[in-house]
């Protein structure tokens, strides 16, 4: 029975479709639509648990990520 883990994605407009980061593993993807995108950042991060070494997983691997809005001043 395969694992299974929780990742965060974060998706924005680029240009006419979308990206999908994972700041986890710094892996992106991108599609079409925002559903796209974020079915296809699944499909890459199953393909870099299925193909990377544990040693490289424990490099590339952020176990903290914090994601926050911030206020700045502009001007």
């Amino acid at each position: 029975m395969k694992q299974k883990t929780q990742m965060t994605a974060i998706i924005e407009r680029e240009g006419n479709g979308y990206v999908a980061l994972c700041p986890e593993l710094d892996i992106a993807s991108q599609g079409d639509t925002i559903e796209e995108a974020r079915t296809n950042l699944v499909e890459a991060l199953e393909l870099f648990f299925e193909t990377a070494s544990p040693s490289e997983i424990q490099e590339r691997l952020h176990t903290e990520i914090f994601i926050t809005r911030l206020e700045v001043s502009i001007g």
